[in-house]
């Protein structure tokens, strides 16, 4: 048997999911599960890079253990966020983490230097103060900068410290603000603009390429790229063809459509769409919105009383319907996630059921909007939508998606992000012969359900 290694990090949780070609469907298996490594000294929030790299070791040597040795390993993460490391590849430290508040002083201080219609027409990535081109900035600044030699996004910094090979990749390096979209190469122009050094970075590679060899294990495996960043290997797993719409549902819910080229018009930058690379070269032009982040920061104030399902009977309970604005800066990091809620809608005393009602309808309501401003600036007429990740599993979310879009929704596939991550190295390896290929053997693999 040919075993497969996805890593799929996100930004509260990571997985190993081991996958294999058998009897002509990808079957799936967790080895190894981790969490708590986002820290809070008071003054930063930061990334506990030491920990990521422990657990991801940690993982792959589980599965040695257990006799399923993976002949590549591909590893995926959020967007952004990045090391920096010196002449001697070592970590400046603190990573900082894209929640952090750093950047919103310095948005104004960039847009001076090149305007927001220039930066869009140049790379096509929406504003969002979390881009990686303001932490660069604020890196900048604070002269953490100027002891960097090489810049490594996340996903590229952990492949490194498997291999000790350095590569930019291009979906998760489309994040920082600084690729042209055209070119897919780093904005040259923008990075002299802003005074940020050329040389940290390196040239772009493409997904389902090789990082180099895995070492520091008794077993060998070639370490690959997927999509690293993880919206564009779940997109990876989508197939609803050219006028649909995916929702890539997990902490954030991305929404959008897969399009052969960006779309740099000034209507799209102010509708505040993205243009991310996806696999094959491909754009994903979509809208972040903030997704399970709202779910999981209600929970955890609830001490964890509730299950997530409980949590969702209790919203279908409500007789009332509320909403907000699921991007407010009032819910990125909130102290308390139900009192910013209800101090947002000026109901200091609003029942929980209405509190969690109130998120959902909200999100549901987000999406049919960006499902209607894409069939708008596209052309596009949008004929279904397919939610995938983990959100995919909540019923009454994707029961108010069908209602509020009017179109027709897929729930599935629920692990689209570590498929996604899985089909790249099956292309790389040659099990399937292209992407059309993988995302078939994706519609045979895995169960969907027509909402």
């Amino acid at each position: 048997m040919n075993y497969h290694l996805a890593i799929d990090i996100g930004a509260s949780s990571g997985r190993h999911i081991l996958g294999c070609v058998e009897d002509g469907k990808l079957k799936l298996e967790e080895v190894y599960r981790f969490e708590d490594y986002l820290r809070d000294d008071g003054a930063t929030l930061c990334w506990d890079i030491a920990k990521l790299v422990r657990e991801v070791k940690a993982g792959i040597a589980k599965c040695g253990e257990i006799g399923k040795i993976p002949s590549t390993i591909a590893i995926d993460t959020w967007g952004v966020d990045y090391v920096l490391l010196d002449e001697n590849q070592r970590e400046i430290l603190p990573c900082v983490a894209y929640r952090d508040s750093r950047t919103l002083a310095v948005t104004d201080e960039v847009a001076a230097l090149i305007p927001q219609t220039e930066l869009y027409a140049r790379t096509g990535i929406q504003k969002a103060n979390y881009n990686s081109v303001y932490q660069l900035f604020c890196d900048k600044k604070s002269g953490k900068l100027d002891g960097a030699r090489y810049f490594l996004n996340m996903p590229d910094y952990l492949a490194f410290k498997l291999t000790g090979v350095m590569k930019n990749e291009y979906t998760e390096a489309t994040t920082t603000n600084l690729v042209n979209a055209g070119e897919m190469t780093w904005d040259g122009e923008i990075l002299d603009r802003l005074g940020i050094k050329k040389e940290i970075f390196s040239e772009i590679s493409l997904p389902c390429t090789e990082v180099g060899d895995l070492v520091g294990f008794d077993f060998d495996s070639k370490v690959v790229l997927a999509p690293s960043h993880d919206t564009a290997s779940a997109v990876a797993a989508c197939s609803v063809g050219d006028n649909g719409v995916y929702i890539s549902s997990g902490t954030w819910s991305l929404i959008g459509t897969e399009n052969l080229a960006p779309v740099l018009s000034r209507e799209a930058m102010e509708a505040n769409f993205t243009n991310e690379g996806g696999i094959d070269r491909r754009f994903r032009f979509l809208k972040n919105y903030m997704g399970m982040w709202l779910f999981q920061n209600i929970r955890r104030n609830l001490d964890k009383r509730y299950t997530y399902d409980e949590m969702m009977h209790l919203a279908m309970e409500s007789e009332r319907v509320f909403y907000i604005d699921t991007n407010a800066q009032e819910f990125v990091a909130p102290e308390n996630m139900i009192d910013a809620i209800r101090q947002y809608l000026g109901k200091g005393d609003l029942p929980l059921c209405d509190v969690i009602n109130a998120v959902y309808h909200s999100l549901a309501k987000a999406y049919a909007e960006v499902v209607t401003e894409i069939e708008r600036i596209s052309g596009k007429t949008v004929d279904t939508v397919n939610i995938v990740g983990g959100g995919s599993k909540d019923r009454y979310l994707n029961q108010l998606t069908a209602q509020y879009t009017k179109k027709r929704v897929i729930a599935g596939p629920v692990e689209a992000t570590a498929t996604g991550n899985l089909i790249s190295q099956l292309i790389y390896a040659g099990e399937v012969a292209s992407l059309a290929e993988a995302r078939k053997l994706v519609q045979t693999s895995f169960d969907t359900e027509e909402i």
